[in-house]
């Protein structure tokens, strides 16, 4: 199974190859091109969506997209012939109100597992802690709605003390809240181990090396893998 972090890479080939042979084609290749269509199509059929939606975090920020977690995060499931391929949905500067707005769209596919990593700009920006939950929750009802049997990890966030303890505490608390509301798995803190540690994060301190998203990657992966 190979690699797919992008949208529509199986789906271009497959179309490539069903559009027909050229007429200087000799049978035999004909017949091998025939072949291959047939095992792409099998392998897109039997595979099941994973969707990381989130924000720089996800996205891999600095780092080749291959580099960030749920590239990695593939990497683990391709190393262990399972049928699942990931899809890396993060956007730099997304905050939840943004990405309200564009999971309907995302959710015109089939996804089998969601997983969930908003809010850390929110906490960020000091945007009200009601707006951020409210916007967290619609973003599970709409996912929910496209598709009630999905699986939903949603991934825990923290934020630095400028905001004060009652504003960081708080926003700390939303995200086991919304887990056990909405019946969702829950990654306890996405960056631990790699958040406040200057080796592993960019020189702006906030998104992580290849290293921290090695370690990223093991945090989502020990919720993640008994899901699959």
């Amino acid at each position: 199974m190979r690699t797919m972090l992008k949208f529509c890479y199986l789906f271009t080939l497959i179309v490539f190859f069903s559009c027909g042979e050229a007429p200087a084609k000799k049978e035999i290749d004909a017949d091998a091109e025939t072949s291959i269509t047939e095992e792409e199509k099998a392998s897109t059929i039997n595979s099941k969506t994973i969707l990381f939606f989130g924000n720089s975090l996800t996205a891999g920020m600095g780092l080749e997209p291959e580099k960030a977690f749920p590239g990695i995060i593939q990497e683990k499931i391709d190393s262990l012939d399972l049928q699942y391929r990931v899809i890396n949905a993060g956007l730099s500067g997304e905050t939840t109100a943004s990405g309200e707005n564009r999971i309907d769209w995302l959710m015109n596919q089939q996804v089998d597992i969601f997983v969930l990593e908003l809010g850390a700009n929110d906490g960020l920006r000091g945007i009200p802690l009601s707006e951020t939950k409210e916007n967290l929750q619609a973003i599970i009802d709409a996912v929910k709605t496209k598709n009630p049997n999905i699986k939903i990890i949603l991934a825990g966030m923290q934020i630095p003390p400028n905001m004060g303890p009652d504003y960081t505490t708080e926003f700390r608390q939303i995200f086991p809240v919304l887990a056990q509301k909405n019946d969702a798995y829950l990654i306890p803190f996405l960056l631990e181990n790699v958040a406040g540690i200057p080796a592993l994060n960019q020189s702006d301190g906030i998104h992580p090396t290849e290293e921290g998203q090695r370690i990223v990657a093991q945090n989502v992966w020990s919720i993640l893998r008994p899901i699959l």
